[in-house]
């Protein structure tokens, strides 16, 4: 006798239907939302249990004795059946014939079952010295189900359906949760694309799926979960693996055989470790040929997951931004390794930059006197500058007076030694500082750091600018971290110099494009406007301004070929008379304060004194090209492909996918505000979205491999004779010997206590899990 299924959802309408219900709570009727059931749900008279079958369309529902043209057409008809029906696939078995698949089976996801390992997690491995084992709990997805697919190849090689079982032993999927199921999750090309974008802008996996679900419209539309972007993460880091410093190497070399005047020089250690890499590209050359009379370089922690050091190399431009002229990775900080990073500096550029500002590192400065021996070394004021307020103690750090007397003899450079000298003895005194061990080392090395020990030298301006070099490492430490292997660093680099060169690009436009505000009626206001860029024409502005309502002519003699005049300053405080000479036959001028000298500009008292001889022209010699706006051309940057030489067409791929993109956007920009045109566009997409699956089928899926090999430009190297060096220690790590400051010592000294067994004394548990404790102490 044949049994009967009892139909507990019959299939009449639709297996995702939702139903409201009305409920009464404590006298108030409420509008209840119940889910109904997905598919058709059914109770087995054998079992008593309940199965699933899924509730689609006959066209889209498998049969017995169904042929396809091919095996990746039926997976994608079944595929697309499970969608519809709430389940996910899983490729099985298959069978091969010489070199030809001829049995394939395809099963639900949760076919089989897991098997589960036993593992004692109480077991105390801690008197065998092995690590206590942390267990996971992964639930498992698998229930048994023996809902499959069974296809075989036929004479055509075609393939037919010889077996299908469309019942389910668990519930289906409704349509609105099916993007949850693991095996219905995929990252999409251009969200993997986008990614890895935004990690260049220091943007983790984690922020870029919220930026992917706010952009798209909901967690749903992303098609993927937080977890997956993890992974994804995780995926490109074993990629790149053991070979990070192989791959890194080649693709510098790569760069230097094919883009002009490219140099890349890097040594090893002992057994192939990576001791040292320094690079420059063309653009950077010729920076350094206009701005590089002042160069700062700092070494900077935290940028890579080996603690290599980077050392950026970085200049003024004319702008008066920041400007790179080179960059380096060492993985010690000895004297030796600086000698080789400045031999190799000097070998690139063909020669030393006039002045060299670095931090007080006794390696750097050793370094610099053997390599750089006609360079002037100097300290970084700003860098000195920020220690002062932890090294005074708490009282000074905190008084106004204090701080406001050392910056008026530090900050300016219209003092000379002397008088500094006198100042800084009289706040020593003052403020009973006679015995400050860290105060009288820096007063030591004054010539190095104090502008009124070199105000008289060329560009010695540019030396006092606010931490030049400080300011660069912040601009790359929003694009690096210390969990980036060298791959991830080069390609963050890359991005921020294109914005270093974007920015500079702009303001050449902006300088170009814009009438500043004139400020006086005076002719050499307009044409140096003509001269130089906006930044330093704002800077020049000023002084011309201050010139006209600021400065007054107190009296001129004759010296020889020159006329002196007595400048007065109103804005100075003290006497502020400064003395100009000036021949006019040839223009030569010179003033007391020195600022045409120190910046390469002229100062307000010799604009005064061309104004009282009715000299309308700006002075031709005194135009130093480093701040005009044709210092250095502007030519886009020659870009160097980063996708690896095995996929030539991956770049035209991009460019393509970059210009649909842009067309999608403008159309879509252009129709927001007509509802009607936007629908019939929308209509038009989802129609080309048919066709293409018509047309195309299932798409051969592109290797994890060579998809990350193309997002990073570097293909896994063959063999590897570099490597990355492993457990370095670099000062920035941190030192016993140097001086702490008055707030690290009271923070040290604040540290808690371990916090112990109260019963045995240990410090690896608490009372509530110590073996020697009563029965009410132990776990239940």
């Amino acid at each position: 006798m044949a049994t009967v299924d009892t139909c507990v959802h019959d299939d009449s309408g639709s297996g995702t239907d939702n139903t409201d219900e009305v409920q009464n709570v404590d006298g108030v009727d409420v509008n209840v939302h119940k889910k109904r059931r997905v598919g058709i749900e059914r109770i087995s008279p054998r079992t008593g249990l309940p199965y699933y079958i899924p509730d689609v369309p006959l066209s889209s529902r498998p049969v017995i004795g169904m042929i396809f043209s091919s095996l990746e057409q039926a997976c994608q008809f079944y595929e697309n059946y499970a969608k519809l029906g709430g389940f996910t696939v899983r490729k099985n078995t298959q069978t091969t014939n010489r070199g030809v698949i001829s049995l394939k089976y395809l099963v639900c996801s949760k076919e089989g079952h897991k098997i589960f390992r036993r593992i004692n997690t109480l077991k105390d491995d801690k008197e065998s010295g092995s690590k206590e084992k942390q267990i996971r709990r992964r639930p498992s997805i698998r229930t048994g189900c023996l809902a499959h697919l069974r296809l075989q190849i036929c004479e055509t090689n075609k393939y037919k359906v010889y077996s299908f079982v469309e019942r389910h032993n668990h519930e289906l999927v409704d349509a609105d949760d099916y993007h949850l199921l693991s095996a219905a999750r995929n990252l999409s090309y251009n969200k993997e694309q986008l990614i890895f974008d935004l990690s260049k802008l220091n943007i983790g996996p984690i922020k870029a799926f919220n930026i992917m679900r706010t952009h798209f419209g909901g967690f749903e539309e992303v098609g993927a979960t937080k977890v997956d972007c993890k992974n994804f993460k995780r995926d490109i880091n074993l990629f790149i693996g053991k070979h990070d410093a192989q791959m890194v190497i080649n693709r510098l070399e790569l760069k230097r055989d094919f883009l002009p005047d490219f140099s890349c020089e890097y040594f090893n250690l002992e057994e192939g470790v990576l001791g040292g890499l320094f690079w420059a590209d063309q653009d950077m050359k010729r920076n350094y040929l206009v701005f590089g009379d002042v160069v700062s370089f700092d070494s900077t922690f935290r940028s890579n997951k080996y603690d290599m050091v980077f050392v950026p190399f970085t200049g003024i431009d004319n702008h008066h931004h920041n400007v790179t002229f080179a960059a380096a990775l060492l993985a010690n900080e000895t004297a030796d390794t600086y000698k080789w990073l400045l031999k190799v500096f000097k070998k690139v550029f063909g020669s030393a930059p006039r002045v060299v500002v670095t931090d007080q590192d006794a390696a750097m400065k050793k370094a610099i006197a053997e390599v750089f021996t006609t360079t002037r070394h100097r300290l970084c004021m700003w860098h000195i500058m920020m220690k002062v307020a932890g090294k005074v103690g708490k009282p000074l750090k905190k008084d106004k007076t204090f701080k406001q007397r050392i910056c008026n003899i530090v900050w300016t450079d219209l003092i000379e030694p002397v008088e500094f000298e006198t100042k800084w003895m009289e706040m020593i005194s003052e403020f009973n500082l006679a015995n400050n061990t860290w105060l009288s080392d820096m007063y030591s090395l004054k010539a190095d750091w104090i502008p009124a020990y070199y105000r008289h030298e060329h560009m010695s301006g540019l030396m006092r600018t606010t931490s030049r070099s400080e300011s660069e490492n912040h601009f790359f430490g929003q694009v690096a971290n210390s969990s980036l292997t060298l791959v991830e660093f080069l390609s963050h680099f890359e991005t921020a110099m294109e914005a270093q060169r974007y920015a500079h690009r702009k303001n050449d436009h902006d300088t170009r494009n814009t009438v500043p505000e004139w400020l006086t009626e005076e002719d050499i206001e307009r044409e140096a406007d003509k001269i130089y860029t906006r930044n330093i024409f704002n800077d020049v502005q000023d002084e011309i301004y201050a010139s006209v309502h600021k400065c007054t002519s107190k009296s001129y003699t004759e010296a020889g070929d020159f006329i002196k005049f007595f400048i007065k300053d109103l804005q100075f405080q003290g006497s502020g008379l400064f003395e100009v000479l000036f021949r006019e036959k040839d223009m030569v001028l010179q003033c007391s304060c020195n600022r045409y000298e120190q910046y390469g500009l002229l100062c307000r008292h010799v604009f005064c004194v061309l104004r009282l001889c009715e000299i309308t022209v700006f002075p031709k010699n005194y135009i130093m090209k480093r701040w005009t706006r044709d210092a250095v051309t502007n030519n886009s940057y020659q870009g160097f492909s980063n996708k690896p030489a095995s996929n030539d067409n991956v770049e035209g791929v991009q460019g393509v996918v970059r210009e649909i993109m842009f067309g999608n956007d403008y159309i879509v920009n252009r129709l927001v505000n007509n509802m009607e045109q936007l629908v019939i566009y929308r209509d038009q997409v989802k129609q080309q979205m048919i066709k293409v699956d018509e047309c195309i089928g299932v798409p051969q899926p592109i290797p994890k491999k060579d998809r990350i090999a193309n997002l990073l430009g570097f293909n896994q190297p063959t063999e590897d004779t570099i490597r990355a060096p492993v457990g370095i220690r670099t000062k920035g790590s941190g030192s016993k010997k140097r001086f702490k400051s008055f707030h690290e010592q009271a923070s040290k000294k604040s540290i808690r206590k371990q916090r112990r067994c109260q019963i045995c004394g240990s410090d690896d548990h608490d009372r509530r899990t110590c073996n020697r404790g009563n029965g009410e102490n132990q776990p239940k």
